[in-house]
């Protein structure tokens, strides 16, 4: 399931949009808003669990297309199409819910029939492919192995592919390893896997409720920050900055089985990777003297801190 990390930062990107309009949505329209980048991560692993099925099922054209020649020889008409017949390949596409998935979404017409030829082609040429095909039975390590081999060598490894996909989803950046993370998890055990349930319900739960909270707090989690900004400028302040902050004390304030700990240290990589050189640090410094200065007044109530994930 995509981490508590990848769930903020959606809240972050929705709050952000919010900066950008004058009126506050109503809560529907937020809940709406947060939907729809959950909606993205599951077409993100939706899109790239079926390239790679399209991987191996090529195998079939690639045989098809040897054997149609005008004057094919001997070695087009014997293509080993042992890929295309994948016990882990199969056990994934007849997934009832994948085929929903792949219905709804429908990713064939978003993929480049050339890139996907050409990464056949790459396949074919590895020692990792050549080795496979020799052994005759299906072993289901090995089924697996060749999968993995696919998707981390041949894909996200691959610069072009990597252009595609990013062109396609622009969460590819914020959500790509726990994606990434989750086919691994589906390779593994595709029995138990279900994409109907991606995004973890209380993980989505925690998600609405920061959002709602951070918005409907506002004014009072503003009131909080300011003071702590000595010779800052409010206004002055990175947008991105203010909102992370923001986020963070709502944490402090109304999610008590969240450790302050666990806050500090994300909102801190959170605004590293996503603000300025200087963000880091400066959240950090503001998010712990609030901190501070809620201890002492004995506001910071919290519970159950080993369930801090």
């Amino acid at each position: 399931m995509i981490s508590r990390r990848n769930i903020r930062v959606k809240v972050m990107q929705v709050l952000y949009a919010l900066s950008t309009i004058e009126e506050t949505p109503a809560s529907i329209r937020l809940k709406t808003q947060l939907d729809q980048h959950f909606e993205h991560t599951r077409d993100l692993f939706t899109y790239l669990t079926w390239f790679l099925t399209q991987v191996l099922r090529y195998t079939e054209t690639y045989a098809l297309q040897k054997a149609s020649k005008h004057l094919p020889t001997e070695a087009d008409l014997n293509i080993n199409i042992k890929l295309a017949g994948n016990e882990l390949l199969w056990q994934i596409l007849e997934k009832e819910d994948f085929k929903k998935q792949v219905s709804r979404l429908k990713p064939e017409s978003r993929t480049e029939p050339e890139l996907l030829r050409k990464i056949h082609m790459q396949l074919l040429d590895t020692s990792v492919y050549k080795e496979y095909i020799a052994n005759s039975k299906r072993d289901k390590q090995e089924e697996r192995k060749i999968m993995e081999f696919i998707l981390n060598d041949l894909l996200l490894a691959n610069p072009v592919f990597l252009s595609h996909i990013g062109e396609l989803f622009g969460n590819f950046d914020d959500d790509g390893e726990s994606i990434v993370q989750l086919i691994g998890s589906l390779l593994q055990k595709p029995s138990s896997f279900s994409l109907d349930t991606l995004i973890d319900p209380e993980k989505e739960k925690f998600a609405h409720a920061l959002l709602r909270t951070t918005v409907e707090k506002d004014k009072h989690l503003q009131s909080l920050i300011v003071p702590k900004l000595k010779n800052w400028d409010p206004d002055r302040i990175a947008v991105l900055d203010m909102i992370m902050m923001k986020m963070g004390v709502a944490e402090f304030l109304y999610f008590e089985t969240i450790p302050p700990k666990v806050t500090l240290n994300e909102y801190i990589d959170l605004a590293k990777e996503y603000s300025t050189v200087q963000s880091g640090h400066f959240v950090n410094g503001i998010l712990d003297s609030i901190r501070k200065e809620l201890e002492e007044q004995g506001k910071l109530h919290k519970i159950d801190f080993k369930k801090n994930r």
